[in-house]
């Protein structure tokens, strides 16, 4: 599985007004997401490593005590344990990597799609 075609796979919900298909290996994880519009994404924090990457619309992203206007192009990273959250502006689309793999992310998968 060299090559992935996220335009081609099922969405997986990760939560209200967030979703997309996801690909992982052993040891990383990417999620290629759709925000809704006007969307909250409530402060959580997990261990894994994130980067996300903002590939279209603009969002209000909070890492820790840094808050940052996102617009297409703009990469957050995230380390292990920081608590983060957002709220989109308009639709936007986020290419999120993990390190390790979102086994939460794996699950989800498994009881939406089978």
């Amino acid at each position: 599985m060299p090559f992935i075609d996220f335009k081609s796979m099922p969405a997986v919900k990760i939560w209200d007004g967030i979703a997309g298909p996801i690909a992982y290996s052993d040891k990383m994880m990417f999620g290629y997401l759709s925000i809704e519009a006007d969307c909250i994404l409530p402060e959580h924090q997990h261990p894994h490593e994130q980067w996300s990457h903002l590939l279209e619309g603009e969002i209000i992203f909070k890492i820790g005590d840094e808050e940052m206007h996102m617009k297409p192009g703009m990469t957050a990273y995230i380390p292990g344990n920081v608590p983060h959250s957002g709220r989109s502006l308009t639709k936007v689309t986020f290419l999120d990597c993990f390190n390790p793999i979102r086994e939460d992310w794996v699950q989800k998968e498994k009881e939406q799609l089978g």
